[in-house]
């Protein structure tokens, strides 16, 4: 179904979890998908319980993701995470570019692909961020948004590196909200993001690329939304902040 491209189902934590917390949270995760080995599983807590689940789930199938991080390399940057210092807890994953940053913190796509650059550079997985508001898809302009963030956040990549990106599409009206796109929405979107892909880098990379979903997505919803042929995991947000929901997501889409 999704030819060679293997589902990533990720959890964004956001800024939810104490450590002890993340910690109960993974150890149910590690238990209850065990045996899962047709989907890549990340987790993204926030940076206070990188180093403990690190730890826990190191030597299951479980991966580990962050939520953000800085472009510069360390530096005199005060509260700022370098991707030198995610490597250090084994994480592979990062996500750049979510809605709540372009929106709360002012981030711009210019200044999402050098992360991208410098999360690359670091041999991290960007899961880069891509999304419309309620009124620009009220207005008609979805697709010139998408390609307009897709170029701008993209900017620079090399094809091997774009070929190690994820896009993560994730509809701002829909984060949160309890509304989804419908499935024929969610295939319509990604299936223009892999021809803006086609066009910015070619065939082949795009074909490679992986493009998730994101915006509520629950257990209900899953498998319809993974059954599409241009849907290739999920990013979800408050469903994978509990065991059995993220669970049941995961076991759903397979």
């Amino acid at each position: 179904m999704h030819k060679d491209r293997k589902l990533l189902i990720a959890g964004n934590w956001k800024m939810n979890k104490t450590v002890a917390e993340g910690l109960d949270l993974v150890q149910g995760l590690r238990r209850e998908l065990a045996g899962v080995k047709e989907v890549d599983i990340v987790v993204c807590p926030p940076y206070t319980a990188l180093s403990e689940v690190s730890k826990i789930i190191m030597d299951s199938n479980l991966r580990l993701g962050a939520q953000n991080m800085s472009e510069q390399a360390p530096g005199a940057y005060t509260g700022e995470i370098a991707a030198a210092m995610l490597k250090e807890f084994s994480v592979r994953y990062v996500i750049l570019g979510h809605s709540e940053r372009r929106q709360f913190q002012k981030e711009s796509s210019e200044l999402i692909a050098k992360k991208a650059l410098a999360a690359h550079a670091a041999s991290l997985k960007p899961i880069v961020c891509i999304g419309e508001t309620l009124e620009e898809r009220e207005k008609g302009v979805t697709e010139q948004i998408l390609e307009q963030q897709l170029r701008g956040s993209l900017a620079g990549l090399s094809k091997e590196q774009m070929a190690e990106t994820v896009v993560a599409y994730e509809p701002v009206w829909a984060i949160g909200t309890g509304k989804t796109a419908t499935t024929q929405q969610a295939q319509d979107a990604h299936a223009f993001i892999r021809k803006v892909l086609v066009s910015l880098f070619d065939d082949a990379v795009a074909k490679r690329v992986r493009i998730q979903y994101g915006g509520s997505v629950k257990p209900a919803n899953a498998r319809e939304l993974m059954s599409q042929p241009d849907v290739d995991g999920a990013l979800v947000g408050g469903a994978s902040l509990e065991v059995r929901s993220f669970t049941d997501i995961i076991k759903n889409s397979i």
